[in-house]
């Protein structure tokens, strides 16, 4: 009788719960937001992982059903830890809508500084390479021309360096 009707008041609050997450069902988000050990689904629905909480306790019922205690014990925490999840997933939907674009901007922004990273690593070992190549240079006229090729790759570092100080400069900023 009384797991009859604790599994009644949790069919209950999963209703209100799927009530709440109605609004949010079919909306994505960046990335997964749960623990692989807590939902097996991987989607960045949230309408999904209510589909699984209806599952467990599905699954749930069965084991009360077949009298497996241990089985009850473990699905009947899991039911409510899912349910709790969403449920403070829910709270922060307003807190999450700016994170879209934050997190798209933040993850340029790395991407650019890696870039201007191999910028730098690759015009080094070019400069580097024309300074062994001046070394062994007999005639003036190739000694000047490597000189030339040198002074540019020396320019572009040095703008190439500005670039990574402004990038860094901005990252330093979102990260404050």
């Amino acid at each position: 009788m009384k797991s009859a009707y604790l599994l009644e008041q949790l069919e209950e609050k999963l209703e209100e719960l799927a009530q709440a997450v109605a609004p949010h069902t079919d909306k994505r988000t960046p990335k997964a937001r749960f623990d692989s050990q807590l939902f097996h689904c991987r989607s960045t629905r949230l309408g999904d992982y209510l589909e699984e909480v209806r599952h467990s306790l599905t699954q749930l019922k069965q084991s009360v059903s077949a009298q497996r205690t241990e089985r009850v014990a473990w699905m009947a925490e899991r039911v409510v830890l899912q349910m709790g999840a969403l449920q403070r997933e829910l709270a922060t939907q307003t807190l999450r809508k700016g994170e879209v674009h934050e997190v798209t901007e933040n993850v340029n922004l790395y991407e650019k500084l890696a870039r201007h990273q191999d910028y730098e690593r690759r015009l080094r070992a070019m400069i580097a390479d024309r300074e062994s190549l001046l070394a062994g240079q007999q005639t003036l006229a190739q000694q000047q021309t490597l000189q030339r090729e040198i002074a540019a790759f020396e320019g572009r570092l040095q703008r190439c360096l500005q670039a990574l100080k402004r990038i860094e400069r901005t990252i330093e900023k979102h990260e404050y």
